[in-house]
């Protein structure tokens, strides 16, 4: 198989990534586009609950394990972690899920990220599509996590401050030179209207508007309510508009 499409997802907090995520991996499902690996970059991981996807163990469990094991010189540290891989992948039919989970020490990601590049990379070449939801901010582009890139979308909310926070991450990823290839803004939970409105704002980002995401009452709902967004109905308006997203994108 080919190298995959590599879709990374960012933002900052509550701009909508994972929603965007799950209801993207589902319409690559529905047009025949797997096997997806989807990665949960974010340590506060719900990708899973979104997909319907039974997550049982994270990177950071692995890490945290290794750590307090007792020495042995007859398995070292990085034999231990390489048996231990193949239980964070949890499977599915069309979409298997790996997830970070949280830091295995106080505001330590180094390792677990180390981990999580060098497992994707073992694993990449036996999906056509990547879908990686990243964690909150632009720290993690500093990390190297979301490289190799052919899709990055950069989430917002429908205002100024969001708009110029999605052009500074923008801006990052270009100057860390991360080989992304093509960066596209979308507005969440936002009207045509409010776009209207940002129209120069989102120029000056130097980001063309991929497409506008609708507040979606039934995203809420299913959210409060812990039911995976794979079960929104066709006409859910916030799915049709990230169909018409993926249109843009992949066919």
């Amino acid at each position: 198989m080919s190298m995959p499409v590599h879709i990374s997802i960012a933002g900052k907090g509550g701009t909508g990534k994972t929603t965007l995520s799950a209801l993207l991996i589902r319409w690559l499902v529905e047009h025949g586009k797997g096997p997806i690996l989807a990665i949960d970059a974010d340590p506060n991981s719900n990708l899973g609950e979104s997909l319907g996807i039974e997550v049982n163990s994270y990177i950071a469990d692995i890490l945290s394990r290794v750590r307090t094991a007792s020495p042995s010189p007859a398995i070292p540290k990085q034999r231990m972690i390489e048996y231990q891989l193949h239980e964070v992948l949890s499977e599915s039919d069309n979409v298997d899920l790996i997830a970070m989970g949280g830091p295995e020490g106080p505001g330590c990601y180094c390792a677990a990220n180390e981990m999580l590049r060098n497992f994707i990379d073992r694993l990449r070449s036996s999906y056509a599509y990547l879908v990686m939801d990243n964690e909150a901010g632009m720290e993690h582009l500093s990390r190297r996590v979301a490289q190799d890139v052919d899709i990055m979308l950069v989430t917002s909310d429908a205002t100024v401050k969001g708009i110029r926070s999605a052009g500074r991450l923008a801006r990052l990823a270009k100057s860390l030179e991360l080989r992304v290839g093509k960066i596209y803004l979308v507005l969440n939970r936002a009207s045509e209207e409010q776009a209207h409105t940002l129209v120069s704002e989102v120029e000056r980002t130097g980001l063309e508007l991929i497409g506008i995401i609708p507040e979606d009452e039934l995203v809420a709902k299913y959210d409060i309510e812990g039911k995976p967004l794979l079960e929104l109905p066709d006409d859910s308006p916030a799915y049709v508009a990230v169909c018409k997203i993926a249109e843009r994108l992949l066919l």
